[in-house]
Parts: structure tokens; C-alpha cells; sequence
């Protein structure tokens, strides 16, 4: 008995997926519902899992090729059926390893053994080879030999001393040609789109982020021991975005056709640098959520962007994102709009630098801010102000807990 293995629905605009991996060799055993191979699509990276025990005794689609949803990606068959497929590709395995031991135990030619004696053994040499080396103090292992059998001759002693050249080893090649996975090729096409069709302007300014830090400090013990887990400045930033938006409703619009679409729901998406390229799974309701809950839910979306497990549910309906460059060491970006939203903000790293405050100059903990904007629907004083409650929100986060 024979069952196809299907691309199953990914989600209501997927139509197609990149078979990037098979977790199981054709005639090795598995049981239901144990993952048997990795498709990815423009959005996420799904382990397709077996419907039924047996093993794979037929591939249809190889790593790297496309497949349309729905479409059969190999047969998995019961072991009792496949018994010979199985004794068959082990036969086959062994008659191979058989072989390529005999190559290795093949007696060496008379070319090999003479340049093996040459490379290892100097008194192989001719004397007057010999000679020559010792009067120059030379390598005799950097000399090429023109000689087939790899035998070092006065000649080629008299070409290393005019061009001392090293023997040529197996260098790595130039280049190296690697196909773009079906994520990259997305996120290359939806970032230029949005460069082309969006009038993208950015915005910065500075924060200082010592209130926060204070806040952190004196409360991190009390926050772990309640929610369980720590408190980081993603969830001040949240909520200082969300209230923002809640004073400048166009940053949270978007252009759908020739309309605005005002939108009174404040999903904001995370960017999160994985191994295979960028995604943003979003924060739902992130108005109703509390510094807890944005906490948690931002651990939990990491993990499993960085597993691969993110849903399609975890990726749809932002209306605005953050991105941290950050942690990675950025000191100032412009961030690229995630269409079809009209703003994206980026965070960047903590930067001790020299301020004045009161008249005097102090030392305080810095982040510059960039908010990137569609220049289209969000005007520059709309922008500017934007930018500016935010940075008083941050600045001041006993607003931001007392929600004034």
C-alpha cells in the first residue's frame, strides 16, 4: 500500500513552496506524524509531517525545486512492502563502500610513489639537486617539478630561485554560486517594491534612555518573579508606539487604492534577523497587552522565528513594525517601510555620549531613533511629532505606566 505525501495549505495567497530539506532517506523507517521534510515558502519554513508509519520509497521533488500547494512531494509506502527497496539501496551502499575501499587499497603507480619520495624524502634527490638546494638554503617542498613523475631537476631549482613562486595548493574558487532561497528572493522583491512605490522620507532623533534604565534596575527582581521573564525595553517601546499611533491615527493607515484606511486596531510586528532572512511576526492587539504579556509574546515569537515554527497567523495583519538594529551594534539606519504599512521605527544601540542637561554637560546613555515614513499619507509635522512623543514617552516612562 502506497500514500502520496502532499504539500498541504499553507495559507490563503501561498500557491507554491521550495522543497529546502528532506529529513528522511528513501527506505528509512519513521512513524505518524514525524517530520519527513522542510518546504518553505515566501513567508515561513513548515516541517511537512508523515500521515502515516512506513518509509519513503519514491522522491518527487528534490531540495531546491519548487512545488505548487497540493502537489505530491514524494510516496511513503508500508516497510512490509518494501523489504527489497530496502535491501536493495543497502547492497548498493555496500557494493560502493567496497569499491571505494579497493581505490584506497589500489597499489600506488610509479608517478606517485616517485613524487611522494621527492616531497618526503630529500635524499631521493640528485646530488646535484641537492647541492643546489643546500648552497641557497631552500625549500625543497616549495619547488615545482615540470617532470610528470614529480622528480625535482637542476632546471627547476634555477626557475624557483629566478621566480620563487610556493607550489600551487588547492585554493578555494573565487566565487561560489548559491541560489537564493524563496524568503531572500521575497524579501528582495517586497523591499524593492516598496522603495518604488512608496514615497519613503525618515525622520531622527535622540532618546535618552537613563529613566527607562532606572526603572529597569529597580524593578527587574519583582518582574521576572511575576511574569517570568525579563523585562527589556521592547515593551516601553511598544507601548510608547501604540500611544503614539493613538495620537497620529495616520501613521497607523495605509493607502489601498486611491482610499485611506484608517485602522482602530494596533497590531505591531517585530523584525527578527534569522538564518535565513528577515521576518516580522506581529504583536496582535498590542493596546490590550501588558508589559508582561508584550515580553512573553515577544520570546515566543523569536523562538520560533529563529526555529522555524512561526504560523501564517504569526506573520499577517501588522499595521506598524520596530526594528532593532541595535543588537546588532547599529549606531543609526534608515529602515525600509514593510508595505503595506505607511511607518516603520528602528531602535539602535546604547551609546555612553556627552550631553547637556540644565546648562551643563553629563555623560548619558543615548539611542538614536529613525522613523521612516510614506511621505504620501503622513506629512512632516505629523512625522516630526510622532517622533517626539515617542521620545518624551521614553524619556518619561511614568507616562507610560500611568497611561497620560
Amino acid at each position: 500500500m502506497t500514500i502520496e505525501l502532499i504539500v498541504p495549505t499553507l495559507g490563503e495567497s501561498i500557491t507554491e513552496a521550495t522543497v529546502s530539506k528532506w529529513l528522511k532517506k528513501i527506505g528509512e523507517p519513521f512513524e505518524v506524524d514525524e517530520p519527513l521534510v522542510e518546504i518553505e515558502t515566501d513567508k515561513i519554513t513548515v516541517e511537512v509531517p508523515a500521515p502515516s508509519a512506513g518509509i519513503i520509497s519514491e522522491i518527487k521533488v528534490k531540495e531546491g525545486q519548487d512545488i505548487n500547494i497540493g502537489g505530491v512531494l514524494g510516496i511513503i509506502s508500508d516497510i512490509g512492502d518494501n523489504k527489497t527497496v530496502i535491501k536493495k539501496g543497502t547492497n548498493l551502499q555496500e557494493n560502493q563502500v567496497t569499491t571505494d575501499l579497493s581505490k584506497e587499497n589500489e597499489p600506488l603507480n610509479k608517478a606517485s610513489k616517485e613524487t611522494i619520495s621527492n616531497e618526503n624524502n630529500p635524499s631521493k634527490l640528485s646530488p646535484s639537486v641537492k647541492k643546489m638546494i643546500a648552497e641557497h638554503n631552500l625549500d625543497f617542498k616549495s619547488i615545482n617539478s615540470q617532470r610528470k613523475d614529480g622528480r625535482i631537476t637542476k632546471e627547476d631549482v634555477l626557475n624557483y630561485l629566478q621566480n620563487p613562486v610556493p607550489k600551487s595548493t588547492n585554493a578555494p574558487e573565487r566565487e561560489e554560486v548559491v541560489r537564493m532561497s524563496k524568503i531572500r528572493r521575497t524579501i528582495a522583491t517586497r523591499l524593492k517594491d516598496s522603495q518604488n512605490t512608496a514615497a519613503i522620507l525618515t525622520t531622527f532623533n535622540e532618546v535618552d534612555m537613563s529613566e527607562i534604565i532606572k526603572v529597569r534596575e529597580a524593578k527587574k527582581d519583582d518582574f521576572i518573579k511575576r511574569y517570568d521573564v525579563k523585562l527589556g525595553f521592547m515593551s516601553f517601546f511598544v507601548k510608547a508606539v501604540v500611544m503614539s499611533l493613538q495620537e497620529f491615527p495616520a501613521v497607523n493607515a495605509e493607502i489601498r487604492d486611491e482610499n485611506i484606511i484608517y485602522k482602530n486596531h494596533f497590531d505591531i510586528g517585530i523584525a527578527v534577523g534569522t538564518e535565513k532572512g528577515l521576518v516580522v511576526p506581529v504583536l496582535k492587539n498590542a493596546d490590550s497587552m501588558t508589559f508582561g504579556d508584550i515580553e512573553k509574546a515577544i520570546v515566543d515569537l523569536s523562538s520560533k522565528a529563529k526555529d522555524g515554527s512561526l504560523t501564517m497567523d504569526d506573520l499577517t495583519g501588522g499595521t506598524f513594525t520596530i526594528s532593532n538594529g541595535g543588537v546588532y551594534g547599529s549606531m543609526l539606519s534608515t529602515p525600509i517601510i514593510n508595505r503595506p504599512q505607511s511607518g516603520i521605527l528602528g531602535m539602535h544601540n546604547i551609546q555612553k555620549r556627552p550631553v547637556v542637561v540644565n546648562d551643563e554637560i553629563v555623560i548619558r546613555p543615548i539611542m538614536y531613533l529613525a522613523f521612516s515614513y510614506d511621505h504620501r499619507i503622513i506629512d512632516g509635522k505629523e512625522s516630526v511629532g510622532f517622533l517626539v512623543n515617542i521620545k518624551s514617552l521614553l524619556e518619561n516612562p511614568s507616562k507610560i505606566l500611568l497611561g497620560i
